[in-house]
Order: C-alpha cells, then sequence, then structure tokens
C-alpha cells in the first residue's frame, strides 16, 4: 500500500527532483542475487538486510546505509531542512535502517534533522549517533572521553534525536589520554543506565578495538573503506572484525564524491560552510589528475556489465564480507536511488579481484588526510 509517509515524502521531494537530478545512470545488469535476506512482506529499492555485531550486541540493518553529515556539515552548501526530512524518510520507505549522524556535524544540527526525520518510525528504524568531542559553545576543542564530556554528549544527543535511549552509540575518535579500558567500562555503564543499547568506535586500529571488546563487545566499527582506500584489508582492522563478530561501517566509500565523477581537477571548494576536501592531500588538483586513470579503468569495468561506478564502489564493499554495511553520504535524490541499488549485484570472486587489480595498478595520489588530521586517526 502506497502509505501517506509515501506521499509525503514524495510530495516533498518532487519539487527538488529537476533540481538534484543526475544524468540517467546505466541500467543494472539483469538477473543479479540480492546481497543479503529480504524480510518477508518488504518492498523498496534496497529492502536487503545484514547483521553488524555478534550475540547481544547483534544488530540487524539495511544492507546499505545513508551518511547524513553532507545535510549540514563539511560539503559545501546543503538543501533546506524540509528537503533533508524528506530525503532521509524517503530513504527509510526505500528500506534503509541505518542512518549516520554524529554530535559533530554541524555541530549539533545533524542529529537535530536526524531525529526530526525519524521521529515517526520510532520502534521501527535503529538511532544511532557518535560522540566524544569537547567543544566551546560550537568551537571543537579536542577529543574528550572523560564520564562528565561523555554524559553531557549522550544526553544531548538523545534530547536532540527525541528519543530516551540510542540503539548505537560510536565514540567518534579515541582519546589518547584515556585507556580504551575505561572508555568501554564508561559506555557499558551508560547502557545499564539505559542511555544507550549496544557501542560502537570509529577510526581505530585492532588492537585497540579487541582491548575495548574484552570489556563490553563492540557492535560497529566506522572506518573509511573503499575502492579508493582499502587498507582495512591490510593493517589488521578487517580480520579483528571477523575474529570478533564486529560489524565494518565503511564511510566514504565513494570517495568523497570521486567515484561519482563530482570531484575533478577544476573543482573549486567553497569556504562558507567549509568543505574539508579542500585541506584533504588526495583533493589537490595534481593528485586529482594523477588519479583520473583509476576512475577511467572503474568506468571501463562499469560499463562492460552494465554497472556505473558508484554502484561498482558499493558492490565491491559488500563483496569483502556479510557483516560489511557502507553508508554512503548524499543529498540528492537521484544518487541515492542508485546508491541503494548496489545491494542488488551480485560480483563474482573474478570481478572482486579484477578490481582489487585495477585498485593496485591505479593507485589514488595523495595522501589520505593531511598530518594535523591524521594525528586524531588511532592505528594501535
Amino acid at each position: 500500500m502506497y502509505s501517506r509517509r509515501m506521499f509525503l515524502a514524495a510530495a516533498a521531494l518532487s519539487g527538488a527532483r529537476a533540481t538534484l537530478a543526475r544524468p540517467a545512470m546505466i541500467p543494472i545488469s539483469g538477473g543479479a542475487a540480492p546481497l543479503g535476506a529480504v524480510p518477508s512482506g518488504t518492498k523498496g529499492l534496497m529492502p536487503y538486510r545484514r547483521t553488524i555485531g555478534r550475540g547481544e550486541a547483534a544488530l540487524e540493518v539495511s544492507s546499505i546505509g545513508l551518511g547524513c553529515m553532507g545535510m549540514s556539515f563539511l560539503r559545501g552548501t546543503h538543501p533546506d531542512r524540509k528537503t533533508c526530512v524528506a530525503l532521509i524518510r524517503y530513504a527509510v520507505e526505500q528500506g534503509v535502517t541505518l542512518f549516520d549522524t554524529a554530535e559533530a556535524y554541524g555541530p549539533f544540527e545533524n542529529e537535530s534533522i536526524v531525529g526530526e526525520a525519524l521521529e515517526p518510525f520510532r520502534g521501527e528504524i535503529p538511532l544511532t549517533t557518535k560522540i566524544g568531542f569537547e567543544y566551546d559553545g560550537t568551537r571543537y576543542l579536542r577529543e574528550n572521553s572523560s564520564e562528565a564530556n561523555l554524559r553531557r554528549a549522550l544526553e544531548a544527543s538523545l534530547r536532540r534525536m527525541r528519543t530516551e535511549c540510542l540503539d548505537l552509540v560510536y565514540i567518534h575518535r579515541r582519546d589518547k589520554t584515556r585507556p580504551i579500558e575505561e572508555t568501554a567500562a564508561l559506555m557499558l555503564a551508560f547502557k545499564k543506565e539505559g542511555k544507550l543499547r549496544r557501542w560502537g568506535l570509529s577510526e581505530v586500529g585492532a588492537g585497540t578495538l579487541r582491548r575495548a571488546h574484552a570489556v563490553f563487545p563492540v557492535t560497529a566499527l566506522q572506518s573509511e573503506f573503499g575502492l579508493t582506500w582499502r587498507a582495512p584489508l591490510t593493517n589488521g582492522v578487517m580480520a579483528a572484525c571477523a575474529e570478533l563478530g564486529v560489524g565494518l561501517v565503511p564511510f566514504g566509500p565513494l570517495g568523497k564524491g570521486f567515484l561519482g565523477g563530482f570531484v575533478n581537477e577544476a573543482t573549486v571548494y567553497v569556504d562558507q560552510p567549509m568543505d574539508n576536501r579542500k585541506n584533504f592531500p588526495r583533493y589537490s588538483p595534481e593528485n586529482i589528475r594523477a588519479s583520473l586513470p583509476f576512475l577511467a579503468a572503474l568506468e571501463e569495468f562499469g560499463k562492460a556489465r552494465g554497472i556505473t561506478v558508484p554502484q561498482l564502489g558499493l558492490a565491491w564493499c559488500l563483496a569483502k564480507a556479510p557483516w560489511v554495511v557502507p553508508i554512503p553520504g548524499t543529498c540528492r535524490l537521484s544518487h541515492l536511488e542508485e546508491d541503494l541499488r548496489a545491494a542488488s549485484i551480485a560480483l563474482s570472486p573474478e570481478d572482486v579481484a579484477a578490481l582489487d587489480r585495477i585498485a593496485e595498478e591505479h593507485p589514488i595520489a595523495g595522501d589520505r588526510y593531511p598530518p594535523s588530521e591524521q594525528a586524531r586517526v588511532d592505528e594501535a
């Protein structure tokens, strides 16, 4: 049945469709086997499901989530709030159940947008966020996983997301001044208080993940992961996730716009609101230019199979393990629909190996982060 919620979302989006549209995408190859179990009676572009975490830490979510950061933070201009709320609700109707936000995005505004959008779906859609920074008003100061700061952040997130308990709360960046075991114990205490059900970590190394998991089983680890950044395959992160039963939730699976062809050597990144890609070495004009052969090789590979490059990138992530759930970010309806269809694409082992060879033969030029940002990443 075409529900009232679907009607409202479609109505709100229809006016933006012309301005947000993208050239018609290449059709998906016919006969592809879907990835993930489909709940009975479900409909939508992407009804497939995966489980992240194990035992009491387990959480069933959609095979592909939606990164909401760019709706209010670090990606230049944004649609208005009404359009963002409508897009999130439309994603729910298409089968998405994992929406990524954080206290830091805005800061604070993004959680409020997601909280408003998901309020009609209470009890149906897990609520997740990330905390762990200290602020002076809205100015970022540092990572801070003290009990007082985490409690402040958690209670504020609960208010903005209009709930009494969050389903999954990540520590956004590790506070390196404190043992991770201490942070894990605090998150476990918050669970016992009824403020959260599960927890996760972001941008930490395999050793840190193991130590944290021993205190309070971790549901998911967020890390950049995709064809443009495959380090988790070799730095022990994927192996630790497999060993512990921790889900991997890749952010930036499409190279922050690069795989979609929306970042090139002529791209001008805006200052207000700030687009942080202008500070990342790999997005300088010379490095983008050096990386274009990789994009061209992917386009050729995808055309032969009737798959767009963004779909190829997401299908590659999904093929790496059944507990990988990418969260591509977008504010555009056409991109959302294209991304969600990637869950219906089954790459063969030979296809995955061929894509790995393409990535090895055409490495992305430039470092992922500048030194100041890289210093915040835990690699222990």
